[in-house]
């Protein structure tokens, strides 16, 4: 595999960090209260990290479908299509009433992971692609794993199912492409580069570009998130009176 394996309102609307690591310094502390449960730098990073995936996993499914040469690799890239529409649609609906700002460009070191698949064919393009998605879910599963079960926030919750079946779903059909080197990949995925926060986080988009939509196959089997049967509050920090989150004045790069 190529090299790329190897309280302010400023806070609430973007995070300093995003990657493969911790992304908060302290991921517990509750930056707002919302009517959907408090919010905290962890339940904002989770969000904004379910996006940046889908903005470069989207189009690489889309690029599997291109230059794939084998079933199982045009089934995994289907999936990571018809996946992330959906995630993504949720994260467009829930990021406004948490205001949370989200990203239009994934990180640096996802978007060189695009660019070295791009240059590839063949076999070593079926094979990267299968280990390189693997690891990333791999690494992903176990966030959402924490996020749901601490978490009280029900809009992220709610998220957070949602994004456990779908990074499922797509770490199996890695999988079954028959390609994975489990050795490799999980050590990769437990053990990431030392990387400088720059290549790990998603630039802030800037103010007025529209944003960024990732469309839904003409045969989609996923669905976003039904928010009216998403019920409120999840207990602590406030209670069902709590406000709904403050309207962010800037953002951090």
């Amino acid at each position: 595999m190529g090299g790329a394996m190897a309280l302010t309102l400023g806070a609430l609307a973007y995070p300093s960090m995003l990657g493969l690591n911790t992304v908060s310094s302290s991921p517990t502390r509750v930056i707002a209260q919302t009517q959907w449960g408090p919010l905290t730098e962890g339940d904002r990073d989770f969000v904004v990290r379910v996006r940046a995936a889908g903005l470069w996993e989207y189009p690489l499914g889309q690029i599997g479908l291109q230059k794939g040469t084998t079933k199982g690799v045009i089934e995994a890239s289907k999936h990571l299509v018809d996946g992330h529409a959906a995630l993504d649609a949720s994260c467009r609906k829930i990021a406004p009433m948490l205001n949370v700002t989200l990203p239009n460009v994934a990180s640096p070191q996802q978007e060189g992971f695009v660019t070295q698949l791009k240059g590839e064919s063949g076999k070593q393009f079926d094979t990267d692609f299968a280990n390189i998605l693997r690891m990333t879910h791999g690494s992903i599963f176990n966030t959402i794993a924490k996020i749901r079960s601490t978490t009280k926030n029900s809009l992220v919750r709610a998220l957070a199912d949602q994004a456990n079946d779908t990074v499922l779903d797509h770490i199996t059909v890695m999988e079954k492409t028959g390609l994975v080197d489990f050795d490799q990949t999980i050590f990769q995925q437990t053990t990431p580069p030392k990387l400088p926060d720059s290549d790990l986080t998603p630039p802030p988009p800037p103010a007025g570009q529209p944003q960024v939509v990732l469309t839904p196959p003409p045969n989609a089997t996923s669905s976003p998130l039904n928010i009216d049967g998403v019920t409120g509050g999840g207990g602590g920090g406030g209670g069902g009176g709590a406000s709904p989150a403050p309207s962010p004045s800037s953002t951090v790069g």
